[in-house]
């Protein structure tokens, strides 16, 4: 296995790889392709600039880090040799960015040890909201940026008076139990926030726009990135009773607070 390269280096690669193919969907946003195909159902739709911003990010990596891994959303895993395997999220929020919304973006991490969000360490990751104009960066152990504007940790207030953040998924299935869910929840906090991209949630509570976020079913890509910007701004990522986060549960926000939601969603049923 390869000597894992600084952080900090590896930071600045996360950063180039995720504005480099945001000029590449910024270019194709008025003409974005349509949908190419989709998955897990007929609402769950992946466009053209999908698949060309991650065969973009592919093609990168395979010049610049040829014996990392990559994982992605729309090709799936592949395995390398260094220890190395970059998480990636050509468009996150892609139904957004279909309807012309901004709130979408690219998301590039890098971690090691293993490819599963339960066992892996991030390294680095770039969080890069393209029609936003907003980036957010972080590095194991240097800490949490937006726009080159160090992040830290910030008071979380009670349950009660928290703006939180969340999302659902694309079957009726996944929907009827995360409606009956969050009509338990919304009485408990001061409000709650559906903007349609994880990873931008994520960061929104590290800089403090959201005081914490909850979902079900986040897939690695949607979380590798954000959740590191989360955890180097001094806030709190886990599951739903205390262990890492996974597709089962992500809880992100101060400690005590990520506390106090994780309980209440445990007693609505989560």
């Amino acid at each position: 296995m390869s000597t894992i390269p600084d952080p900090a280096e590896l930071l600045a690669l996360c950063e180039d790889l995720a504005r480099t193919a945001g000029e590449h969907a910024r270019a194709r946003t008025a003409d974005h392709g349509g949908v190419a195909r989709t998955k897990s159902s007929a609402v769950d739709v992946v466009t053209a600039v999908d698949e060309e911003v991650e065969a973009l990010l592919r093609a990168r990596l395979a010049e610049l880090r040829p014996d990392d891994g990559v994982l992605g959303e729309e090709e799936g895993s592949v395995a390398g040799t260094s220890g190395l395997t970059w998480v990636v999220d050509p468009i996150d929020g892609t139904v957004n960015f279909l309807y012309g919304i901004p709130s979408y973006s690219i998301s590039v991490a890098v971690v090691s040890g293993s490819a599963d969000p339960l066992t892996w360490t991030a390294e680095a990751g770039c969080v890069h909201a393209v029609a936003l104009g907003t980036t957010w960066t972080a590095a194991r152990g240097l800490g949490a940026w937006r726009d080159g504007e160090r992040l830290g940790p910030r008071p979380a207030p009670p349950l009660a008076r928290a703006l939180v953040g969340t999302g659902f998924g694309y079957t009726v299935e996944e929907r009827t139990l995360e409606g009956a869910l969050v009509a338990q929840i919304l009485p408990q906090v001061r409000d709650i926030r559906r903007l349609g991209s994880a990873a931008i949630d994520l960061c929104l509570v590290a800089d403090g726009r959201l005081d914490a976020y909850y979902e079900i079913g986040l897939n690695p890509w949607d979380m590798a990135a954000g959740s590191l910007v989360v955890s180097e701004a001094g806030g709190a990522v886990q599951g739903l009773t205390g262990g890492p986060a996974s597709p089962a549960m992500t809880i992100a926000g101060g400690y005590d607070l990520v506390e106090e939601l994780a309980a209440a969603l445990r007693a609505a049923g989560a």
